[in-house]
């Protein structure tokens, strides 16, 4: 034998160079068994149908959602052989699929999520009542996303609408939802709200939106979040954490944004109302001020009525006591500085003093002092 030998080693690097060349990826369905986590990290399991099995390998933070043996999934691997000389998939991405095991699963992870509080209600923002800025999560080919355009449209044009265009099914959607609402969070500015929407499907069409890590993006968004997932009857772990759930796009639509006309004749009738009110309150301010006004007016007359003898009294009093009567019955009045003089002991020789009398001031300076 003189053909070319290779080593072990050699012969299973080229097997994987091949593999890699004709599958560099693949997608599987099966059910699971023999699941394992070891050391925390690394999970191993096997994915088989009624004829087969097929070794599996991936690492936990790849784990996006909670699988058991006997569930039906779908894996995203790459397939290889292991220096020990065993097939295997190192999977890159796994999915419940079918009612049974996408139920299953949710449920798992719905437990884990509400032991966080991420669905509590004490974490709800409002929505704004009239948002400005909308980003959306959606894909531009879907039904769904035709309705929630059409129906904002008609409800109030104008508004502003960032779509970020993604798939909403299968098992390339998680990531790239995930991306989408990182983008609108970090990148686009002002967001009022970013609303996640695709219409109606099969469970596995919605698996989705129960992925952990889409529902811990819209958990983690700094903007308010509005989701509308399927029909009425389809619930998400999507729908469960966001600020505020929607059955339908439609319905999204509808909650999202008032009817403009709707609107503008509330304000109109507040308008008339405040109005309406303001004149009311000018009214009875008025009524009120003149029927003070006589009751004060009232009040001054009794008092003069109750107390004209008094009055009389104290004017013939201060009449009395005038310095002017005084002065006219002959008498003067002494100053020096502008201080009455009560005695001799107030001046000194030389002092200027005034002498008022009724009719006028004589100025004049002491000469002698007795």
């Amino acid at each position: 034998m003189n053909e070319l030998s290779l080593s072990v080693s050699q012969a299973i690097d080229g097997f994987n160079e091949l593999l890699d060349q004709a599958y560099p990826f693949v997608i599987i369905e099966g059910e699971v068994s023999s699941f394992k986590v070891n050391q925390n990290k690394f999970v191993f399991f096997d994915i088989k149908d009624q004829d087969a099995t097929l070794g599996c390998f991936m690492m936990l933070f790849d784990l996006k959602m909670p699988i058991q043996d006997g569930m039906k999934v779908k894996v995203l691997a790459t397939p290889k052989i292991t220096k020990w000389g065993k097939f295997s998939l190192t999977v890159k991405n796994i999915m419940p699929i079918g009612e049974g095991s996408l139920k299953k699963s949710q449920d798992l992870l719905k437990q884990k999520l509400e032991n966080e509080g991420l669905f509590d209600t004490s974490r709800k923002r409002i929505l704004p009542k009239i948002p400005g800025r909308i980003g959306v999560v959606s894909s531009s080919q879907a039904a769904g996303y035709k309705d929630f355009i059409k129906i904002v449209e008609d409800r109030w044009g104008g508004l502003e609408i960032l779509l970020t265009d993604i798939t909403v099914q299968g098992i390339d959607a998680p990531a790239q939802i995930v991306g989408a609402i990182k983008y609108l969070n970090e990148v686009a500015n002002d967001l009022d709200v970013i609303v996640v929407i695709r219409g109606g499907g099969s469970a596995d069409d919605l698996a989705a939106f129960s992925n952990e890590d889409v529902v811990r993006a819209i958990a983690g968004s700094r903007t308010p979040t509005l989701v509308g997932v399927g029909h009425e009857v389809d619930i998400s772990l999507a729908d469960l954490v966001a600020d505020k759930r929607a059955s339908t796009p439609s319905n999204a639509a509808e909650l999202l944004v008032p009817e403009k006309n709707d609107t503008l004749s509330m304000v109109a009738r507040t308008v008339t109302t405040a109005q309406s009110g303001v004149s009311a309150a000018i009214r009875v301010f008025e009524e009120d001020s003149e029927r003070v006004g006589a009751e004060i007016e009232n009040c001054i007359d009794m008092f003069f009525k109750e107390n004209e003898a008094s009055l009389l009294v104290m004017k013939r009093t201060l009449i009395q006591l005038d310095p002017n009567r005084v002065l006219r019955r002959g008498y003067s009045l002494i100053t020096k500085e502008e201080k009455a003089i009560k005695s001799v002991a107030d001046v000194t020789i030389g002092d200027s003093i005034n002498i008022k009398f009724y009719d006028g001031v004589v100025k004049a300076q002491v000469l002698n002092v007795n």
